[in-house]
């Protein structure tokens, strides 16, 4: 059974940073592509950031791209979302995702599977 688990989320100031970390089990890890995304209250998700399996190729979405970094530890089945210069528009619950395709894709239903989600809090 496939798990993915969030964790690293809570309430920081405008200015502040957080790292996100998703666990992986039940998959083989290397082989997925990584994604997190995000929904706040009264929007839809939205794609954050995602880490190609095949040769580790990053993409951002616009309003993070600078402050967001996105790694992974396929030792480790571990994805990894580094925030810095968090703002409050920032604010919303965060979700890792796994992907077969090779490329780190922006669309939510080329992901296979998905965790539960963490909440980010950014307070101005």
């Amino acid at each position: 059974q496939v798990q993915l688990g969030e964790s690293g989320g809570g309430l920081v100031q405008a200015g502040g940073s957080l790292r996100l970390s998703c666990a992986a089990s039940g998959l083989r890890f290397s082989s997925y592509s990584m994604g997190w995304f995000r929904q706040a209250p009264g929007k839809e998700r939205e794609f954050v950031s995602g880490i190609a399996w095949s040769r580790g190729n990053t993409e951002y979405g616009d309003s993070v791209k600078g402050r967001f970094t996105i790694s992974r530890d396929n030792a480790n089945s571990t994805v990894y979302l580094q925030m810095n210069s968090l703002k409050p528009e920032d604010t919303a619950v965060y979700y890792c995702a796994a992907s077969s395709v090779y490329y780190s894709s922006r669309y939510s239903p080329q992901y296979d599977y998905w965790g539960q989600g963490t909440q980010v809090t950014v307070s101005s």
